[in-house]
Parts: C-alpha cells; sequence; structure tokens
C-alpha cells in the first residue's frame, strides 16, 4: 500500500461524511457510496463537501456508483452507516474483495465481522476485519454537502478478526486515523464496548416526546440526574456480562471522559459539563432516529442476547427492547437480520469465543 490510501466508504450520513473529510484532511483519498444512490448525488455532481466543527474545511471525495467500484479501487473499505444497514452492505461488497483489502467497520454491531467473516471464507478468502466500539468522529449532517463533527474521539476501541491479523489491523487504523486506538480483548469485548445502544436508550426513553415533536433540544443538558442514573445501571448490567466473560471494557465514565473530554464525574455532571462547554450535541427530533431503530434491535438485542449466554441480568436491556417495541408498534425482537444469519441462538458460548477469536475458515463454512 502507497503512503496515500484509498479508502472506499460504504455509508454518505453524518459519520461516513466526517470520516471522508477527517481522512482527506490527512492526505488519504476517501470514495463515499450510498447503497441507496441518493445521498451522494450533490457530490457526484460536483458540489464540495464542507466540514466544520472539529475538523474543518473544504473537501471533495470521490463517490462511487456501485459496491463493485467501491471495492475495486480501494485499498481498505470502511463500513459507515447504521447498524441496520450492514448485512446488505456486507451481502453487497463481499463478492467484490480481495485478500490484499481490509475492511473496517465503524462502528461494529452484532457480530457483524462474523457475518462477513462467514460470506468471505466461502470464497476461500481471509482479510483482516477489524472491528471498532465507536466511531471515530460523532456530529450531524446539515446537508447533503455538509458534515458538522461534534468530536473526533481520543480513543477507540478495537480488535481484529481474526486475531491473528491483529497487528495489520492495528498499524493500519493507526495509519490512516493516528494514535488513538486500544486493542481489547477479541471481538467479544468490541461487542459490549458500544456503549451507543445503552445510553441512546435512556435519552431517547426520557426524551421520547420532544423527539416526535421534532423539537431543537440539547442532548447533554436533558441528561438530568435521574436520566444518568439509568445509564449507569445500564452500565453495570453491562459491566457484569464482560466481567462473567473475563472481559475488560471501558465503563461508561471512561466513554464520557474520553470521547468528550470532561473529567469523570457522575454521568449527569459529565453531560451537564458537555452542555456548558457547547459540546453536548442536540438530540433528535424525529422518532424515526437510528437511537431506536438501530440502537435497539442491533444493539440492545445484542447484550440481551449475551446476557442469556452468560446467565447475567440484562433486565433492563431487555426491558428497553420490550418498552420499544411496544412504543413503535414493532417488535424489535426480531429485527435483527444479523443475528439471524449467524443463527446465533443455536450456539453454544464456546461456539461464539471460538468464532470470535478465528473467524470462519472454508472448511467451517456448510456448503
Amino acid at each position: 500500500m502507497e503512503n496515500n490510501l484509498r479508502v472506499g466508504i460504504a455509508g454518505a450520513g453524518a459519520i461516513a461524511f466526517g470520516a471522508a473529510a477527517f481522512l482527506e484532511q490527512s492526505g488519504h483519498s476517501p470514495v463515499l457510496w450510498s447503497p441507496s444512490g441518493e445521498r451522494t448525488k450533490r457530490l457526484a455532481a460536483g458540489e464540495p463537501l464542507i466540514a466544520t466543527g472539529a475538523v474543518e474545511g473544504t473537501f471533495r471525495p470521490g463517490v462511487a456508483q456501485s459496491a463493485e467500484a467501491l471495492v475495486a479501487d480501494a485499498d481498505v473499505i470502511l463500513i459507515a452507516l447504521p447498524g441496520y444497514g450492514h448485512k446488505h452492505v456486507f451481502d453487497a461488497i463481499a463478492p467484490h474483495i480481495r485478500s490484499d483489502q481490509a475492511v473496517i467497520i465503524s462502528s461494529h454491531a452484532s457480530f457483524g465481522a462474523l457475518y462477513l467473516s462467514k460470506l468471505l471464507a466461502a470464497r476461500g478468502i481471509t482479510v483482516p476485519i477489524v472491528a471498532w466500539g465507536t466511531t471515530a468522529t460523532t456530529g450531524r449532517q446539515p446537508s447533503l454537502v455538509e458534515a458538522s463533527v461534534n468530536t473526533v474521539r481520543s480513543k477507540i476501541d478495537l480488535c481484529t478478526v481474526p486475531e491473528s491479523r491483529a497487528s495489520e489491523g492495528l498499524a493500519l487504523c493507526q495509519r490512516l486515523f493516528g494514535d488513538r486506538f486500544v486493542e481489547r480483548d477479541g471481538l467479544l469485548a468490541i461487542a459490549l464496548s458500544n456503549l451507543n445502544p445503552q445510553n441512546h436508550m435512556g435519552i431517547a426513553l426520557c426524551n421520547m416526546t420532544r423527539m416526535e415533536h421534532g423539537e431543537t433540544w440539547s442532548q447533554g443538558f436533558n441528561v438530568t440526574p435521574n436520566v444518568g442514573r439509568l445509564l449507569e445501571a445500564l452500565d453495570r448490567e453491562r459491566l457484569a456480562i464482560a466481567e462473567a466473560l473475563g472481559l475488560s471494557v471501558r465503563t461508561i465514565f471512561e466513554h464520557f471522559h474520553l470521547s468528550f473530554h470532561v473529567p469523570q464525574d457522575t454521568v449527569s455532571a459529565m453531560n451537564q459539563k458537555m452542555h456548558e462547554e457547547g459540546r453536548g450535541g442536540t438530540g433528535p427530533a424525529t422518532a424515526d432516529s437510528r437511537y431506536v431503530t438501530e440502537d435497539v434491535p442491533y444493539g440492545l438485542l445484542m447484550t440481551v442476547k449475551l446476557g442469556e449466554m452468560t446467565e447475567c441480568d440484562a433486565s433492563l436491556h431487555r426491558s428497553g427492547v420490550e418498552i420499544f417495541s411496544a412504543m413503535y408498534g414493532r417488535n424489535f425482537f426480531a429485527e435483527n437480520e444479523l443475528l439471524g444469519a449467524l443463527a446465533l441462538d443455536s450456539m453454544t458460548l464456546d461456539d461464539l469465543k471460538t468464532l470470535c477469536r478465528e473467524g470462519y475458515r472454508a472448511q467451517t463454512v456448510p456448503a
């Protein structure tokens, strides 16, 4: 690979735009692909991408018109779209991935790295699949040519599948995004390192009428003491599951400290500090938000499943899935395509642990 890497970004939302701006600013060549084709039309027509906030500038990322074109010209593929779109994208890119490439999932959800590994193993191909516990940037997308980048995270948890390619995965991420990565003990640790589902559950549940009314509201300011205590209780469930698996993962206090650069305190106090400093962010202005439609089936449900496998209490997480299902008139227990495709319910914990270390190999994939 050359010093300047060609990064094919699957996705064209706020996280994808933020990553594209960061990468171009760092001397790399990002190319965006919108699976629907709609979100990159203005960029494809020649308008520049304008980034403000933690990344500032005018950028001109490339635009790919298909999954095949995205993969063909890339050194590495970055998956940067909500979890409910991952299976579709994996299905689209897997037939075209070469053994000299790598894939980064930003951020990882519901053992998607295993699903992609399974697709590639069926072709006899193994590549480093790097799973991040969160995204490199946070922000909003004011328009289809703008990225408002709230923050660039100082620390990002990662692992690589198979773990034998871990040094390659870490080196690649450092080359692209700098020295901000913390290696965790495998994919199970990463599965329990993404705090967005539990945090977004509490925030969305306690501010749902604001979302439904389309209000403009400060997210950090509205993590009040009661909301903060709910988030801390959810975190205790997640940490207990990690402990049962013998894993070390970041606490919610470390998450807010390292992601948003505020002193460790109660969750509410840290969010109030973020708000005071103008970095509290704006909450969703619609009920059709990834805080629910992504994080409930692809985040909360996965933690519920791991709770069942480890015989740990995840009653708050399960209640979140049940409450949001009732509120939305949907069965979020049935909406996770990745867990179904992996047949997680039929796996033993030992089976899952082995796959998380080694990924799928050609001889382990059913004909």
